[in-house]
């Protein structure tokens, strides 16, 4: 697995929106739609392109078009906070929602929701998920998507602890991962430090 941290100023400045226990609701959305328009913008720098020629008002050129669109799989409900930029950037793609809360007790995910389509047929799927904590809840959405027969993966996550990037690193995950930052670890109850808090709390409200 390629580990990609991205650089940036405008990054750190909505990841700081994002930490901050003052942010709003509002605000946390808005911050967290930006930093994912960031992310995915730079995810997708090598995707695969088609030539056509065009017509400009004053001569004939040629341009550059997604053949392929990526198949969008936002881990509900914290990733729905990153599909409106990915939508933004990739309007034809198609969108598959993964449920999957964690267990308080064993950590473990427990899937409620499952959209994905059942055949892929080898397309580019890309995985959004704010936060990867154990690992648990990614590698569940990863084998899924595999077994529905997924081409490349991409997993698009804006902070990660070290044990969840070993947990993947150590599975048979060999996609890329693209990140804002890398914390520094999980606490007694799995939850990332210094990190941001509960990604679906924050954007929706405690229920």
């Amino acid at each position: 697995m390629e580990v990609t941290v991205i650089q940036h100023a405008l990054i750190n400045e909505k990841l700081t929106v994002l930490r901050d226990v003052e942010t709003s609701n509002e605000r946390f959305r808005e911050a967290l739609n930006d930093l994912s328009f960031f992310l995915i913008y730079e995810a997708l720098r090598e995707i695969e392109m088609v030539g056509k020629d065009i017509h400009t008002p004053l001569a004939k050129t040629k341009g550059f078009f997604l053949e392929d669109y990526p198949v969008l799989v936002p881990v509900v409900r914290a990733g729905l906070g990153m599909l409106d930029a990915a939508l933004a950037l990739l309007p034809r793609s198609q969108v598959g929602f993964l449920g999957a809360r964690r267990n308080e007790t064993t950590f473990e995910p427990e899937e409620y929701l499952n959209t994905i389509p059942e055949d892929l047929n080898g397309s580019h799927v890309i995985v959004l998920d704010p936060m990867l904590a154990t690992g648990g809840s990614l590698l569940h959405t990863l084998e899924i998507v595999r077994s529905s027969g997924a081409g490349s993966i991409s997993v698009i996550c804006v902070i990660a602890s070290p044990e969840g990037i070993e947990t993947i690193s150590s599975s048979s995950y060999s996609g890329d991962l693209f990140l804002a930052a890398i914390d520094e670890k999980l606490n007694e109850t799995a939850f990332i430090l210094p990190g941001l808090g509960d990604a679906g709390d924050r954007q929706f409200g405690a229920m």
